[in-house]
């Protein structure tokens, strides 16, 4: 973030929902995409005289996402009510977790591979579950300004996970957001499908402004409900702005009447953020326990077996490939980001290619960018890990040069064909060594002029001598070109 004369502070309570095939306190489903208000029954919509049930599995999740965020568990937790009145929220109140979450004082570490900030770690305050509310539809579009209410939604469960504010750049932002989705989806724990409402972001951000008797804290703003990672770092940015410029146009001090902690929403086409309402305050709430569910314990060895049996974390799987591999931290996050399939596509190929680092930029360029062109998933590659490993190995053992192994892959890719019968049919195979000889000295005698410059210490000269090589054949390696070249030269 450039140099401003404040401090950007953001903390954020991201939700996810977890991937129970049931809603939280009931069996109704939770797929995606049913028609409106299909998938609800007297307990999600709170009719008199239902009483919930806890889905375990929504818990063990949310106990695996909690470990896995080096959180504390306690052992007893309870359900609270949330009171609050919202045309989506039709029993008037929000099963949550209010003074005794089932998980408290964890954290999440984050690092840039590019440099732009030093390796930290965010406090994580509680991870918490709940239920969420329905989802109103308002047709602001079409002119009739109608409003519907689908309740499909109501009472899936969610995770909350709230950060400390411990952030301080919009690149943290998207880092701590990038990492704790991949954390999540390598868990299994949630599929964080922003489009889908699986993840959604709440931002409160503030600044502390420099002054000449030390910093002033404005009021902490609350962003709403920011869909995409893009959204966030915009909304921050602005709002950052946004509350430094009102303080200088204001001169107020901080705290007097009139500096309310607010809630405010993102209007992404105009770029701005607007005011919603007054934050609320937890007592505004009304928190009370929910009298309808039993208190859960959570036993010591439960934690200890949840925690024996996490899968490899991103964090640990990147460490491991530099280390094994020796391949640089930008070459193992873009591995790791696209997920647990493409790390172990990319050790068979670096096991069978002999050269981790060439296996990672056979992977990391060719291999993803005809998945960005052709839009594939890993799984309709139509090359084995296998298959790639072989031309990677070729490659290493100098049996073909850069360029022609890359029409190789192509051919490999258009056909589905093994290294060796693509080489076949683009008739490429490595140039003997006496005949490769013979074009270097051919191709040395020709041109004096080139000779003498290289002799003048202008090596570079010798690329044309490269290119002529690769005329007469084009198998030539022009590795070897140049250094056979070099060679002849040096001994005239």
């Amino acid at each position: 973030m450039p140099d401003h004369p404040y401090d950007l502070i953001v903390g954020l309570e991201t939700h996810v929902q977890l991937l129970t095939d049931s809603k939280l306190f009931c069996g109704c489903s939770t797929a995606f995409g049913a028609p409106p208000n299909t998938q609800t029954c007297p307990v999600c919509i709170g009719l008199p005289g239902s009483l919930p049930v806890m889905n375990r599995e929504a818990f063990r999740l949310g106990l695996v996402a909690a470990i896995a965020l080096n959180c504390e568990i306690p052992q007893f937790t309870k359900w609270d009510r949330k009171q609050y009145y919202y045309p989506d929220l039709p029993k008037g109140y929000q099963i949550s977790q209010y003074d005794l979450p089932m998980s408290q004082k964890g954290w999440l570490e984050i690092s840039d591979p590019k440099g732009r900030f030093a390796a930290k770690k965010v406090g994580i305050i509680r991870a918490h579950l709940e239920e969420d509310a329905g989802k109103s539809l308002h047709d602001e579009a079409a002119g009739k300004a109608d409003s519907r209410i689908d309740l499909n939604r109501t009472g899936t469960p969610l995770l909350e996970i709230v950060s400390a504010p411990d952030i301080r750049s919009t690149e943290e932002t998207r880092a701590y957001l990038t990492e704790l989705k991949l954390l999540l989806t390598y868990l299994n724990v949630s599929d964080c499908n922003m489009q889908e409402g699986s993840l959604r972001v709440d931002a409160n951000v503030n600044i502390h402004i420099h002054t000449p008797q030390g910093k002033i804290a404005t009021p902490i703003v609350e962003i709403k409900n920011l869909n995409s990672f893009r959204f966030i770092e915009r909304a921050l940015a602005y709002e950052a702005k946004r509350q430094f410029d009102a303080w200088q146009e204001t001169g107020r001090k901080m705290g007097d009447p009139g500096t309310f902690k607010q809630t405010r929403g993102w209007d992404d086409a105009e770029g701005v953020t607007f005011s919603q309402r007054e934050k609320e305050e937890s007592s505004d709430y009304r928190y009370f326990p929910d009298p309808d569910l039993c208190p859960v314990r959570t036993p010591t060895a439960e934690v200890q077996k949840v925690r024996g049996g996490l899968a490899e974390l991103p964090a640990a799987i990147r460490h491991r490939l530099e280390k094994s591999h020796g391949i640089t931290p930008y070459d193992s996050d873009v591995i790791v980001a696209q997920g647990r399939p493409l790390v172990d596509y990319y050790e068979e190929v670096a096991r069978i290619g002999g050269d981790g680092k060439k296996a990672a930029n056979w992977v990391t360029q060719e291999l993803l960018r005809v998945l960005n062109e052709r839009n594939w998933s890993l799984a309709q590659f139509p090359l084995t890990a296998a298959a790639l490993g072989e031309l990677v190995k070729l490659v290493v053992a100098g049996e073909i040069e850069i360029t022609r192994a890359k029409e190789v892959f192509n051919d490999m890719v258009a056909h589905k064909r093994s290294a060796g019968e693509s080489m076949a049919a683009l008739g490429i195979a490595k140039v003997d060594t006496s005949e490769l000889e013979a074009i270097c000295r051919e191709i040395v005698a020709a041109n004096p002029k080139i000779v003498a410059d290289v002799k003048a210490g202008k090596q570079q000269a010798v690329g044309a001598l490269v290119g002529q090589a690769k005329k007469k054949n084009p198998n030539a390696n022009p590795n070897d070109v140049r250094r056979i070249c070099l060679e002849i030269i040096g001994g005239m």
